[in-house]
């Protein structure tokens, strides 16, 4: 059987990796810490991670589940000849000695010698070279590779692991590493917590020990809570559940991802590429008119048209068009032919007569302008093949000869109905449409305005541009490139990043490969080649490029909601940051214990921004996720940090006494702590709306209801002392009150100062 590459992790995978993260082992070691000296009460934080794991599990393998019954309607199949019969077969099922049958847009699932025909192949997937290969009868095949034209009969000759393609399968996929900018930014905060983690809390438990004379209860759960409140435990889950929920909702558009990340790509896209065919328009091209050059060479045209389309290898979606409006004759017989390419733009094939027939594009063809009526047609959106012949000798590498010209023949394929409003909601939203395509640049333009595509008159023909002309200008300044070869659809997206663009890239074909591989986002239609549909990080089952915005406001709603969440995470964790290290200096116990942080994680962080995810924000993403996360909560840590201080102060001079469990200085630190959280919430939630208002006061009342509850409990019907918490006296609430101005008057202060979102501030610079 021949193993194909899954695109979902399996099973196991999933459970790896969200079981297997050092977030959990760090937890469970504190959990263990906790349990050693029988602080159970402490331990619930364990059922919140247990929770947060399985929901992230789940939705997980509900969208593997998606992916794969999707990837099934675009999985490649293969037509092989089996004992004599012609079938098709998933490439799974090839086996040793099976005749592969292969043409143009096929990608070659296995090594195979070619025992009928002549192909060109393009092996740029294995060799990074994009010029083709010609082959024939006798010529090994390698797997991963490509047709570019021609059709013919192979046998396999390896299957599995024993294909070229698996055998250098890393340097033949060519994967890009992995470019999320939220997993990446939380690989920072976990290696930066992973050094200081255990450092500091060794510390800190052997000056409970040593210094103040602590006993090992006390030690371990003032220690636990300083650790645990460092931790951001569920930004990793909001992340995966974000990026799942949006797989799931492209999922019932028929939008197959490819890889869990391109969603978050795509967000940050402000260039979008686009082929005009089976995008702008619906790809279903169709013979209109045939123009004769003179009035006696129609039938001459006809007969050799008949006699080619009988013989040839082309099978494109052009030939395909002729196919269905010529009547094929068999009058003249071949000796030999050139078969079509996206670089000659021309086929050929020479009879037993003398003379060569030639089809191709217009300016390949004809050395001279063509006549007015026909230009029309090409300024009106059509495409344009001109038909001649020739007696001299035509060879492929070299400039075709004087023709006899015979007949243009003009192709039509409707502009798709959605096109003019894809066009006017990507121009609304800030992203630039570039088409780039290998027709006629008149043609391509004339389709382009039909399409409302803005800058659509502004195009250049690529075939008139040098290769070592400026493509960064060339990008920036044109909307539409038409005769784009394949190299050139490469250059142009690699200029667009030397611009500073995030580029997506739609394609269908072979000669789109080397632009997919080189986009931040790569986008294939389901109607295109197995190369491209293997290669893209999306497929458009549908091949309609207007589900694109679903895609576009999925990747913005997780950047967007993720961020403006992460902001709330944050805040706990760098307060816990500078309270652990203001304690350490001062010899002061953590103020809080661990079932503390645990009720702030589960109402004020986990709760509104586990139901804010969810929520459209479609806003452009303008910002970077770690330093605007930052930019968000450090007012509030610091605000918390600086009455943590003037309580030390207060502590010292005699006002308060020492925080710990059931003290009033302890009820005083927690309101305050979860009374700035739910400020952090407040901010995440504006501008208000029904949801949001919602989120913001439930919140609140929740955090302060949960308290109420509680201590009712421990004073009145359990008598179960689950919080350690004492209720707040008189006094306490004042000094809770004013604490609370204190913080928010501090917390504005440095919003609107330092932290303010523009300019950006230089203390965020280094993240």
């Amino acid at each position: 059987m021949n193993r194909q590459e899954k695109i979902t992790k399996t099973t196991g995978q999933i459970l790896k990796e969200n079981i297997c993260t050092l977030f959990n082992l760090l937890n469970l070691i504190i959990a263990i810490a906790l349990a050693c000296v029988q602080a159970w009460s402490n331990l619930f934080f364990i059922a919140i991670i247990a929770l947060n794991t399985g929901i992230g599990i789940a939705q997980e393998l509900k969208a593997k589940k998606l992916i794969e019954k999707l990837s099934l309607l675009s999985a490649p199949k293969a037509d092989i000849e089996r004992s004599g019969k012609i079938m098709q077969i998933d490439i799974t099922d090839i086996e040793l000695n099976d005749i592969l049958l292969l043409e143009s847009g096929n990608q070659i699932c296995a090594d195979a010698v070619i025992q009928e025909g002549t192909i060109e192949v393009n092996e740029s997937l294995l060799t990074g070279e994009s010029d083709a290969i010609l082959k024939k009868s006798g010529d090994s095949l390698l797997s991963g590779s490509s047709v570019i034209s021609g059709k013919c009969r192979a046998c396999v000759i390896h299957v599995g692991d024993d294909n070229y393609a698996s055998k250098i399968a890393k340097e033949a996929k060519k994967t890009k590493a992995l470019s999320s900018e939220l997993v990446l930014s939380m690989r920072k905060v976990t290696k930066l917590t992973g050094f200081i983690i255990i450092p500091l809390g060794i510390l800190l438990l052997v000056q409970a020990l040593v210094l103040r004379e602590n006993d090992l209860y006390h030690a371990v759960v003032s220690t636990s809570a300083g650790l645990l409140g460092m931790l951001p435990k569920g930004l990793y889950l909001l992340i995966s559940i974000g990026l799942a929920a949006g797989i799931i909702t492209l999922s019932k558009k028929n939008v197959l991802v490819q890889d869990l990340y391109s969603l978050e790509n795509l967000a940050h896209v402000d260039v979008l590429c686009l082929d005009k065919t089976g995008t702008l328009t619906e790809g279903k091209m169709q013979v209109e008119e045939i123009i004769p050059f003179h009035h006696d060479s129609a039938s001459t045209f006809l007969e050799y048209m008949g006699s080619f389309l009988t013989h040839t290898s082309d099978n494109n979606a052009t030939f395909q068009a002729l196919n269905q409006y010529f009547d094929c004759n068999d009058k003249f017989k071949p000796i030999a032919q050139i078969p079509f390419s996206s670089d000659r733009k021309w086929s050929a094939m020479q009879f037993e007569n003398g003379n060569t027939f030639i089809i191709g594009a217009p300016e390949k063809l004809s050395a001279s302008a063509l006549p007015e009526h026909i230009q029309a047609h090409m300024q009106a959106g059509k495409r344009i093949l001109v038909a001649g012949i020739t007696s001299e000798i035509v060879e492929k590498g070299s400039l075709l000869p004087k023709l006899t010209l015979l007949a243009a023949v003009t192709i039509v394929d409707p502009i798709r109905k959605n096109a003019s409003a894809a066009m006017a909601y990507f121009r609304g939203e800030g992203v630039a449409v570039k088409i780039i395509s290998g027709d006629n640049p008149v043609t391509v333009s004339a389709i382009a305005a039909q399409a409302d595509v803005p800058g659509a008159k502004n195009y250049v023909d690529m075939s008139k541009i040098e290769n070592d002309a400026d493509f960064t200008e060339l990008s920036e300044n044109y909307s539409v490139f038409g005769r784009v070869t394949p190299v050139q659809k490469k250059q142009l997206v690699e200029a667009l990043h030397q611009n500073g663009h995030k580029v997506a890239m739609t394609g269908d074909g072979v000669n789109d490969l080397l632009a997919l591989k080189e986009a931040d986002c790569s986008i294939a239609v389901g109607q295109g080649s197995d190369a491209a549909r293997q290669v893209a990080q999306l497929v458009l089952l549908d091949s309609d490029f207007s589900v694109l915005k679903d895609v576009l406001m999925q990747g913005r709603r997780v950047i967007n909601n993720i961020t403006k969440s992460a902001g709330v995470f944050f805040i706990k964790t760098l307060y816990s940051v500078l309270l652990c290290f203001t304690c350490l200096i001062t010899n002061t116990p953590f103020p809080f214990i661990p079932i503390q942080i645990t009720l702030i994680d589960l109402l004020i962080e986990g709760y509104p921004a586990f139901f804010a995810s969810f929520e459209p924000n479609s806003k452009k993403v303008t910002t970077k996720f770690l330093p605007e996360a930052i930019r968000r909560s450090a007012p509030n840590a610091l605000a918390f940090t600086l009455c943590f201080l003037i309580y030390l102060v207060l502590h010292i001079i005699g006002v308060l006494g020492a925080t710990g469990e059931n003290t009033q200085e302890n009820a005083i630190l927690y309101l305050l702590i979860g009374t700035i959280g739910i400020m952090g919430v407040w901010k995440m939630c504006m501008p208000f709306n029904k949801l949001r208002a919602f989120l913001s006061v439930s919140t609140a009342v929740f955090f302060y209801m949960a308290i109420g509850v509680l201590l009712y409990l421990k004073n009145h019907l359990l008598h179960l002392d689950l919080l350690h918490m004492a209720i707040p006296n008189f006094t306490s609430v004042l000094i809770f009150i004013g604490f609370v101005l204190l913080s928010f008057l501090v917390e504005r202060i440095l919003a609107c100062t330092i932290f303010r979102k523009a300019p950006k501030s230089k203390l965020l610079d280094v993240f």
